[in-house]
């Protein structure tokens, strides 16, 4: 089973989750300025996590259907967010407070051990993703994408995957054509 499976089994073994709830397309799970503890699991639908500087908006993280996904400055630091975090589609999801899930894995040796490769999991993605918008062309970062999420060309709205990628638009729509 892979490290998000496990965590899955985890959390559902301990009981940790909340209710699952819905939010309709374009509603908000948090927003700049509050404390958000919250590790969220997306049961169906689409959302989208980013930050706006003036008029432009930037995508960092694309959610859908069996993704995890917080905002992650303040999930860290316990402090507000500068992020927000959107549905993008009619969204079904659960969470996770951190406390509670903190509590758990550092009851058991194992579970801290799989909390530490999810994280350094997260870290190396993170690098990949630096290192693709900083040396890679359109095309290859479209590729890569495609590549390691083809279903985020499913379900999620094309406007979010070009803003994550760095490109408008228009340029995604010719490289999907190519």
């Amino acid at each position: 089973m892979d490290l998000k499976g496990c965590l899955i089994d985890i959390i559902d073994q301990a009981q940790l989750w909340s209710d699952p709830y819905e939010l309709k397309r374009s509603d908000y799970i948090s927003y700049p300025g509050k404390i958000d503890k919250n590790l969220y699991y997306v049961l169906d639908g689409s959302l989208r996590v980013f930050f706006e500087r003036g008029e432009e908006e930037f995508t960092l993280r694309l959610g859908y259907r069996g993704s995890f996904i917080t905002a992650l400055d303040s999930f860290i630091t316990s402090n507000p967010s500068e992020l927000y975090i959107q549905a993008l589609r009619k969204l079904q999801v659960r969470h996770v407070e951190k406390e509670r899930l903190m509590n758990h894995l550092y009851s058991d040796q194992r579970k801290q051990e799989l909390w530490m490769q999810m994280q350094q999991m997260l870290i190396f993605q993170q690098f990949e993703r630096e290192k693709d918008l900083l040396i890679d062309s359109p095309r290859e970062r479209f590729k890569k994408v495609l590549e390691r999420s083809p279903e985020v060309f499913q379900q999620v709205p094309h406007k979010y995957i070009a803003s994550y990628l760095r490109m408008t638009p228009e340029t995604l729509s010719r490289l999907q054509k190519s």
